[in-house]
């Protein structure tokens, strides 16, 4: 509740919203992998929030964006961090303890290929934390929500006539649709890695059994996290 309720204050209080959203998810990810010491390369880092949530809990931690306007927005932004694509990760094979993501999945065309180079960059017995807002829940749209229900170029023709401006996230070029079904058959072809958990980020833990239903899992989930453990070999 504190999360949704704080939501309202993106655009007006955005150091607000997005520095508790990294904390919150930073503790969710201590909860599976102990960061005091851990490496761990934060795909898509933005703003960089993440990226200082994790060094703040005891991580060596480098973020990677592909665009430098962002990384470069916010006063306070933390070092190590580099322009890079998510599809193509600058780092040797096994480097991290951890592989950090969260909600940049929707917004690259090859969503598995970026999965993929997740899994690569971390060391086995490493985790990989990867979170992102499914096409069919009620945010899938971004600002276009919820007429992306009725189609994603409709919804941004709809936002642009209503502000005046095209929408930041544009259908097809930086914004795709992925499924729950999808991101957890990914995961399970994958024999390299263990799901240790496939849950709705933002719900309590009684409502943690959406995932596992078919179809209601893409309105109910909102945003799926799914926690990886790469096997040893």
């Amino acid at each position: 509740m504190r999360l949704l309720s704080a939501f309202r204050r993106e655009r007006s209080e955005p150091e607000y919203f997005y520095d508790l959203m990294a904390r919150d998810t930073v503790a969710q990810l201590g909860s599976y992998a102990d960061l005091r010491g851990a490496t761990v390369i934060d795909v898509g880092t933005g703003f960089g929030f993440f990226a200082r949530a994790l060094s703040e809990a005891g991580a060596r931690c480098t973020g990677i964006d592909h665009d430098l306007a962002e990384l470069t927005a916010h006063e306070g932004r933390t070092s190590n961090q580099l322009v890079a694509s998510a599809l193509a990760l600058p780092f040797r094979t096994g480097a991290a303890d951890v592989c950090f993501s969260s909600n940049v999945l929707e917004h690259v065309p090859d969503p598995w290929r970026m999965g993929d180079e997740m899994v690569r960059v971390t060391r086995p017995g490493g985790t990989v934390f990867l979170s992102f807002t499914n096409w069919l829940s009620p945010w899938g749209g971004h600002e276009t929500s919820p007429w992306h229900y009725l189609g994603g170029d409709r919804a941004a023709r709809w936002y642009e006539r209503r502000t005046g401006r095209p929408p930041k996230n544009l259908f097809g070029r930086n914004l795709h649709p992925v499924s729950v079904s999808a991101a957890l058959a990914w995961a399970r072809r994958r024999p390299d890695v263990e799901v240790l958990d496939a849950v709705p980020r933002y719900h309590p833990r009684w409502a943690e059994g959406v995932v596992r239903v078919p179809w209601l899992r893409e309105i109910a989930t909102w945003n799926l996290v799914m926690v990886l453990r790469k096997r040893e070999r």
